[in-house]
């Protein structure tokens, strides 16, 4: 080609990633490609288009963006922009004009396109869960990519529930089972369904996805068993599924399939030029001071805190007892060994890679290869997320929360600690400290953002290491605000910051910034910085970040202690724990296993359902071998294979629930009038026995749907209206959808929402008992009913 050739230049700018697409005058595709912009958007752009310019020789283009992070740069670049659902639009007409329904999804964005009947468009709005994003912090978790998660989820044998609204729930299912041994191709085929369950219950909000679908976008091009699983989900034929060999590109394809008429042609040659010299933004996210004035400040700072030092010792030139302490993390597994008088002779701070008792296997090996023969470890302790279990395979001594692990740690480097903030991967905790005892501990609840694990996915989309990326944070010169809110809305704030040229140095001050806003203002709800108390410990692994460390004392304005071993505090403290009790059982002999059983330790890891009651509890089956096992996610007895206990006091759950529903329904051969279908949600669930009998009276045969289970929810998530809606609501269109495919052709719901109106209506203050979406469920469910009927 030569420069007289004029071509239409697609360029999709999302989230993560920047596409472009070289289209002649027949539309046929000349050159596209596909890369990760790591905030880097103008570099990225400009390497893909020298790499076209590489393929196709001088030619001019017709230029046309498109994108969630296109809008701005167009403006500069002087080049039209389309709306994404045109673009994609067009390339489905294009390709498959047969299309009824597109799902795409992108490192953020997720999309619905209806274009039967005209065009509908779902797109997720303030959250993130079910997106690109999502699968890259979910792999995290299992130490793996997107593409280790698809080869994991080809050998799956069990799903799991596991939520997807946020990262930040879905990480709270996910952890338990990490640690409880899930192993990783049932998780990741999980993960997948979750994605799945998201899209539809999130976006379709109420539109069933019916007929030709197809599948665009970069999660769904690149992962087939995510793609697998929305077509068992939707149950599509072979001649329903449309999924283009580009449908990563689609709407950068369509884009350039949208070119302005009269638009002006410009040579590849002079864009790449623009975007190499560098574009400025102007600011819309509010930035803060810099965490260090200068490099003198930065001196100050590592000085002062470098004289919290605990005493160490080498563990191979040790005699004596010695004491274990093991915390199994959300994220890590932390080992101590301390002497006894309290000298640290051994530590270690690993990832979990999906499996504690792995790795606290491997820090034993390393114990075993530098503990010399005079030298014995006398007592353990285990803590941490995965406690239970590390007790259980090693047959450890103690067993002890973290919170008074953490606390026997803090008080051995300042007695007189009042406060103890710690952040670790998950987890974010405040224990305030009264009278050397715990008072009260605060923890995040349904937010982990600005906990490590938050920030290592932060690093990692950047592709810089965790140390790396908050070295850049501390002479940042204009760190971006990103306030205290979750990583959702983080993650909008950290995308328009990159359209506006913020460095990547400023992303990680800001994050900096919020790790302790979020702490301070959300989970411990501070109104005066002096409420933390006078001498306050900060501890775990997010404190080795000294960007989150200044950020605490400038936001706080107290100077804090940070042990040197602030991430292995709790092992520290279960270890001191161990050295105590200890000395208190009278120095008994130690129950846990010798470190060369340990070391040879087989263990099998199985899943089941537990058949003991209508709960069906999924049991995660730890075989130690010796008839040893470790049995997780039951919730009562019965899971572990024990009768359960005889008390002689009444179980009055059980008493009611069979009072409730134990009514038998009128025969089939007495019912003159028909059956009538109930289901089992809300209030109707408390008020059955009432509408048992009358329609009995009036010769009806009831049938009322099932228990609730995770089952009956996904048989309606197509049919719910809005994501917001409450989980018992949504109930109600699996119970429906139930009594449906059991062929009921009449089903009783009373309109309950008439009580309000009435109230309102008298002029009296009687506030009505059912909230808004219960009082207009008897319509949602006539709605659904004329849709499937």
């Amino acid at each position: 080609m030569n420069v007289h050739t004029t071509l239409t230049l697609g360029i999709d700018i999302g989230s993560t990633t920047v596409k472009i697409a070289l289209l002649d005058s027949d539309h046929t595709i000349i050159f596209s490609d596909y890369e990760r912009h790591y905030a880097n958007i103008q570099e990225t752009l400009a390497g893909l288009l020298k790499k076209a310019l590489a393929r196709t020789g001088p030619v001019s283009v017709i230029p046309v963006v498109t994108g969630s992070g296109g809008l701005t740069l167009s403006s500069h670049l002087k080049a039209p922009f389309v709306q994404e659902v045109v673009a994609v639009a067009s390339s489905l007409q294009d390709y498959a004009p047969q299309t009824d329904v597109a799902i795409e999804l992108g490192g953020e964005d997720a999309k619905i396109i209806y274009f039967s009947g005209g065009i509908d468009q779902r797109m997720n709005g303030i959250c993130a869960g079910g997106t690109g994003s999502f699968i890259d912090q979910m792999a995290s978790l299992l130490q793996t990519d997107a593409s280790g998660l698809n080869e994991y989820a080809k050998h799956y044998s069990a799903i799991y529930p596991i939520a997807a609204r946020c990262g930040v729930f879905a990480k709270s299912d996910i952890q338990p089972l990490i640690n409880e041994g899930a192993t990783r191709e049932d998780l990741a085929a999980s993960i997948f369904q979750a994605v799945v369950n998201q899209t539809i219950s999130g976006l379709a909000c109420g539109k069933p996805i019916r007929g030709n679908v197809a599948f665009l976008g970069g999660p769904l091009h690149f992962l087939p068993e995510l793609r697998a699983a929305f077509i068992r989900t939707l149950h599509l034929g072979p001649d329903q599924i449309i999924a283009p060999d580009y449908s990563h590109l689609f709407a950068a394809v369509g884009a350039a399939m949208n070119p302005q008429e009269n638009e002006e042609a410009v040579a590849l040659e002079d864009m790449i030029e623009t975007l190499s010299s560098g574009i400025q933004m102007d600011f819309e996210v509010k930035r803060m001071e810099p965490l260090f004035k200068d490099e003198a400040d930065f001196e100050e700072f590592t000085s002062r805190h470098a004289s919290n030092r605990v005493k160490s010792g080498e563990l191979s030139g040790y005699e004596g007892n010695c004491y274990l302490g093991i915390d199994a993390g959300s994220t890590t597994t932390k080992v101590a060994v301390v002497a006894e008088d309290g000298t640290l002779l051994y530590r270690f701070y690993d990832n979990n890679n999906g499996s504690p008792l792995a790795t606290a296997i491997r820090a034993v090996e390393e114990i075993k290869e530098q503990l010399p023969e005079n030298a014995h470890i006398s007592y353990s302790c285990s803590t941490g997320y995965g406690e239970a279990l590390l007790k259980a395979a090693l047959m450890l001594d103690e067993g002890e929360v973290e919170t008074i692990s953490h606390y026997y740690a803090a008080a051995f480097f300042e007695p007189q600690v009042d406060c103890i903030l710690d952040i670790g991967g998950q987890d974010m905790k405040c224990i305030k400290i009264k009278e050397g005892t715990v008072d009260s501990v605060q923890l995040n609840e349904a937010c982990s953002s600005g906990c490590g694990s938050f920030i290592e996915t932060f690093a990692k989309s950047l592709n810089y290491s965790v140390e790396d990326f908050a070295k850049e944070a501390l002479f940042a010169k204009n760190p971006t605000d990103l306030g205290t809110r979750c990583t959702v809305f983080m993650n909008s704030n950290v995308k328009q910051a990159q359209k506006e040229g913020a460095t990547v140095a400023d992303i990680s001050a800001g994050l900096a910034y919020s790790v302790i806003k979020n702490a301070l203002f959300k989970v411990i709800k501070l109104t005066n910085p002096s409420d933390l108390g006078s001498h306050v410990v900060v501890q775990g692994g997010t404190f080795y970040n000294n960007a989150v460390l200044r950020s605490f004392e400038k936001i706080s304005g107290c100077k804090a202690v940070r042990p040197d071993i602030a991430g292995i505090m709790g092992a520290f403290g279960a270890a001191l724990i161990a050295r105590e009790r200890f000395h208190m059982n009278g120095e008994a002999e130690t129950s846990m296993l010798s470190l060369d059983k340990i070391i040879s330790l087989k263990y099998s890891t199985s899943m089941t359902r537990c058949k003991g009651c209508n709960n069906n509890c999924v049991l995660t089956i730890n075989q130690f071998g010796s008839g040893r096992r470790f049995v997780s996610g039951n919730r009562c007895e019965r899971g572990l294979g024990l009768e359960k206990a005889i008390k002689e006091v009444p179980n009055l759950f059980d008493y009611k629930y069979h009072r409730m529903f134990d009514y038998v329904p009128l025969p089939l051969d007495q019912a003159d009038r028909g059956t009538v279908g109930i289901p089992r949600v809300l209030n109707m669930y408390e008020n059955f026995p009432f509408w048992a009998v009358f329609f009995e009276k009036l010769r009806y045969h009831v049938v009322l749907s099932p228990q609730s289970t995770r089952q009956i929810y996904e048989l309606g998530i197509e049919s719910i209206p809005s994501e917001s809606e409450c989980y018992p609501a949504k109930l109600v269109h699996g119970h429906i959808s139930w009594l449906i495919k059991q062929g009921v052709k009449r089903i009783f719901y009373h309109a309950s929402h008439m009580s309000g109106m009435k109230a309102r209506m008298q002029g009296t203050t009687t506030t009505a008992l059912w909230s808004p979406p219960m009082r207009r469920i008897s319509r949602i469910m006539w709605r659904l009913w004329r849709k499937s009927t």
